[in-house]
């Protein structure tokens, strides 16, 4: 591997170079190979193998400061959307409509949407606008398969691990910005009103804290969500955390036991899994995986590879999802999911809003 790994939270960042993968057949797997192992780093897939890397050096640092100039790769040759705005308004349909006859609680159902450009893209231009533009995600890169790099700054720590404390922060409920303060505000006071987002993000909240329970001593639920702001979007949040009972557990253990939560996946979890699978038109790849580091230690970061996109060349691929439950809205479950391509767009052609995806 020859590209450096970066990965960048909001006060500190670690970049990695050179090293050797450590695979095995899924995140699971790969939390044993590497328990007491050298210190590990990279994006591990949505499902399926799993694998980080050994790297041959490591500098921890400052987050990254502004370069003080802004890529733009211009206007895309194409753009094609997986599925199309119609197909992913019937999905949405199709699954309230398995919630309502009790199948499931909630699936995260996502998008995909491809663009091509006339030249191969620039990666660290657009790295340095994600972490312009997103100075409170973890802004990451990493170079995947076939000399793809998987880009993103995601709002969602998935988990944190210093000595025996743990650290988790969902969210699940959101609603996009709006460029007029007034309006803006209307739209957090209406997600934090909404019954329909509470119960989505209850799920994802129940869900972690039952997992995480058993590890910890003590473990701190707050009783409701704050609302949690990004540049696209207004989200519910809740930070948990936690005194842990074993040492022993490592971060990326601790990371193993909750991928994926019902933020990126759905509640209960093989029932989401599954009707996903038979629903979503492709493979998510490392979308809505988790991506960060464990030290030797066990001591760690994972976030989940939301607000991302794998670029290859010239081609970029992008996805984003939402919560679907018994009362979601087709239509509004579209606009939410172009609002959440925005973190990547304006990344890659700073003027997109006058271009909506469809």
């Amino acid at each position: 591997m020859n590209a450096d790994i970066l990965f960048a939270g909001p006060n500190h960042s670690i970049t990695a170079r050179g090293g050797e993968p450590v695979s095995a057949p899924d995140i699971g797997a790969l939390a044993e190979v590497l328990a007491g192992a050298p210190f590990a780093i990279g994006a591990v897939a949505y499902s399926g193998p799993a694998t980080l890397i050994h790297p041959e050096s490591v500098r921890h640092g400052a987050r990254p400061a502004d370069t003080g100039t802004t890529y733009h790769a211009g206007s895309p040759l194409w753009t094609h959307s997986l599925p199309d705005a119609a197909a992913h308004r019937k999905a949405v349909a199709d699954i309230v409509a398995r919630v309502r006859a009790g199948e499931l609680h909630k699936a995260v159902l996502a998008r995909a949407l491809e663009l091509e450009f006339g030249t191969d893209l620039d990666t660290a231009g657009i790295v340095a606008n994600l972490l312009r533009n997103n100075a409170y995600g973890y802004v990451f890169a990493v170079p995947v398969r076939a000399g793809g790099q998987f880009l993103g700054a995601s709002p969602e720590l998935l988990l944190e691990r210093r000595g025996a404390r743990a650290r988790s922060h969902p969210l699940a409920g959101s609603a996009p910005r709006d460029p007029d303060p007034v309006r803006d505000r209307e739209n957090a006071e209406l997600l934090r009103k909404s019954a329909k987002d509470s119960a989505e993000h209850a799920f994802v909240v129940e869900a972690i804290a039952e997992i995480l329970s058993p590890y910890c001593a003590r473990l701190d639920v707050p009783a409701r969500p704050e609302l949690f702001a990004t540049p696209d979007m207004w989200h519910l949040g809740t930070e948990i955390t936690g005194t842990l009972r074993d040492r022993e557990a490592s971060s990326l253990h601790l990371a193993a036991a909750l991928h994926p939560t019902p933020a990126v996946c759905g509640s209960p979890r093989e029932q989401a899994r599954t009707v996903l699978a038979e629903t979503e038109p492709f493979d998510r790849g490392h979308y809505a995986g988790i991506v960060g580091w464990c030290a030797e230690n066990g001591d760690g970061e994972w976030a989940i590879g939301i607000r991302s996109a794998e670029v290859t060349g010239s081609r970029i691929r992008l996805h984003a999802g939402g919560g679907i439950v018994a009362d979601s809205d087709p239509e509004a479950e579209l606009a939410e999911t172009n609002a959440k391509f925005r973190t990547m767009l304006r990344a890659i052609c700073p003027d997109w809003r006058e271009e909506q995806p469809t």
